[in-house]
């Protein structure tokens, strides 16, 4: 695992009226690594996953993916640059079918360009088909494949968040954020959510993962930041935050 940040955010703030949701929280996720963020209801977690994404724009503070600043840019501009983030409930698109939710995630494609529909139809077809295969072995890879001409929105929740982590990898991302992936899962699927999580990131991918399971983020994880009340409370190794005094206090409870 490489020591070097693939994402940094410096002192981040992000108010809503009067109440300040996330107030100078920082975070590092070195490249190659499975990074947790943790911490009780209300501490800004998933606030905090919407200003590194810029789904939600951050007060003051600045965050820098692959040492480029991208706290100005737009979500879709973010996400061409190789950092995409999936969220707490599934976004699929319900009524279309699961392989077609994957090739909609499909980077720079030759027929989405005007002129292209008119002069580049051999190249469309041969992406298209390109795509095509790419989704199938994707799909393949999480146990969707015989899935892949239903509708994505008879899918269960596990598997909406597996298709939804496929979709992701459909534009060869860098680093994928993934808020809560176990969250209404069965422990089975949990399992292989979890064996499919540590491929990706042997094969190279970075993530950094919101999870109130502490079984799947101590099992997971290199290194952890624990939020509360909106700031940065700890952060360490998973051993040591289950030490953490602090934490014990505002996240477990004791």
């Amino acid at each position: 695992m490489s020591v070097v940040p693939i994402l940094k955010a410096e002192n981040i703030s992000k108010s809503f009226g009067g109440i300040q949701a996330v107030s100078n929280a920082s975070i590092e996720v070195p490249a190659g690594s499975i990074t947790g963020l943790i911490g009780p209801n209300g501490a800004g977690k998933t606030t905090f996953f919407g200003l590194l994404s810029n789904f939600l724009k951050p007060d003051r503070g600045t965050v820098i993916f692959d040492d480029k600043p991208i706290h100005g840019k737009p979500p879709h501009a973010i996400a061409k640059l190789g950092m995409i983030r999936t969220f707490q409930v599934p976004r699929v698109l319900s009524r279309l079918s699961v392989m077609d939710n994957m090739l909609l995630a499909a980077q720079d494609q030759v027929g989405e360009r005007f002129w292209s529909t008119w002069f580049e139809s051999a190249k469309i077809a041969q992406q298209e088909r390109e795509n095509r295969e790419k989704a199938r072995q994707i799909l393949a890879s999480v146990g969707l494949i015989r899935m892949a001409d239903d509708f994505a929105g008879s899918l269960s929740g596990g598997q909406r968040k597996l298709l939804e982590i496929a979709r992701a990898l459909m534009s060869d991302p860098k680093l994928i954020l993934l808020d809560e992936p176990a969250a209404g899962v069965n422990p089975a699927l949990i399992e292989d959510i979890c064996g499919h999580i540590q491929r990706w990131n042997r094969e190279g991918l970075s993530f950094l993962i919101i999870e109130h399971n502490m079984d799947v983020i101590m099992s997971l994880c290199d290194r952890v930041w624990v939020l509360a009340e909106g700031h940065n409370l700890a952060e360490g190794s998973p051993s040591d935050i289950q030490k953490d005094p602090r934490v014990l206090e505002a996240y477990l409870g004791s």
